[in-house]
């Protein structure tokens, strides 16, 4: 059984194929794995950056994937205003997206983690100011996390997925990856 931690990219598609437009150019996980027949265990928008879990292993993919599992999942999220005690206890009590209420989350306003610079870096707005955010899910719609933090006023500027499970980030720059045991 293979295990992969893999730190992707900003504008990395989290599958192995370009299914896009004839001729684009759009770099993919085959730009960084070379590791055949493993497959993402969940995906992670292009614009969004992290930590992405691959493998060859049906049921444990099954296993991270299915919401009923309830396998927890963190983000750093650089979002656009300062969170407020009544904005992160929205979080915690769940909001109402267009695909229904989510969860309860985990949140809290976070310093600065010291993460990698992002290319190309985020807009910066003198006159707006921004904080980060930590928020813990465990389930996975899309774009759940911006959804979320949009629905109480705190537009995403930046969002890394930290950790899924027991498995995070820690010591992987941009672009790498390393295969581990389960």
């Amino acid at each position: 059984m293979t295990l992969i931690l893999f730190n992707k990219p900003f504008d990395v598609l989290s599958q192995f194929t370009d299914k896009g437009t004839e001729g684009s150019e759009r770099s993919t996980l085959s730009n960084y794995i070379p590791v055949p027949k493993v497959y993402p265990a969940g995906r992670l928008d292009r614009d969004s950056e992290g930590l992405m879990l691959l493998t060859d292993d049906g049921r444990l993919q099954m296993r991270i994937t299915e919401p009923r599992y309830k396998t927890k999942k963190t983000y750093l999220a650089q979002v656009e205003g300062i969170a407020t005690e009544e904005a992160l206890e929205k979080l915690r009590r769940g909001v109402m997206l267009k695909d229904g209420m989510t969860r309860p989350a985990e949140a809290e306003m976070i310093d600065d983690p010291q993460l990698w610079e992002r290319v190309p870096p985020i807009r910066v707005r003198k006159s707006v100011p921004d904080c980060w955010i930590k928020i813990t899910i465990s389930e996975g719609r899309n774009r759940q996390v911006r959804r979320m933090a949009a629905a109480v006023d705190l537009p995403c500027l930046r969002l890394v997925r930290w950790s899924v499970g027991n498995w995070s980030l820690d010591g992987l720059a941009p672009g790498e990856w390393k295969e581990v045991e389960r």
